[in-house]
């Protein structure tokens, strides 16, 4: 694992865990992709669970996903992404599978916009 100059945990810059850049910079699809990323680090840096907990999970959820898919098909990073982070907090009990769905419900009723009126 490399460290920022803060000595904060950094996520890898290559291999098979790496995120998509783009001229070194991180490439996000849409605001979700950036949100998971963001509760991830600061998920490791408050000591929820290790970087290497994570990354080996991630590694893992990447490969079965090539092992059911091949290396054809829409293969989207963060949605690995996502997949390695629920399995790391279901392990941790953190979270389950069961919360995060009433959550991932409750979040799909709100009316669109709701999260932009700051009133």
């Amino acid at each position: 694992m490399t460290e920022t100059r803060d000595g904060a945990p950094a996520f890898d810059t290559d291999g098979p865990a790496a995120p998509p850049r783009s001229n070194g910079e991180l490439v996000f699809e849409a605001p979700w992709e950036a949100r998971a990323f963001g509760l991830t680090l600061a998920l490791v840096e408050a000591g929820a669970f290790e970087h290497d907990e994570f990354r080996e999970q991630l590694i893992a959820e990447i490969g079965a996903w090539e092992a059911e898919h091949g290396t054809d098909g829409p293969y989207r990073y963060y949605e690995r992404w996502l997949a390695a982070l629920e399995r790391v907090l279901d392990a941790k009990g953190l979270s389950s599978p069961e919360q995060l769905a009433a959550v991932e419900r409750d979040l799909a009723a709100r009316p669109a916009g709701h999260d932009h009126r700051h009133d």
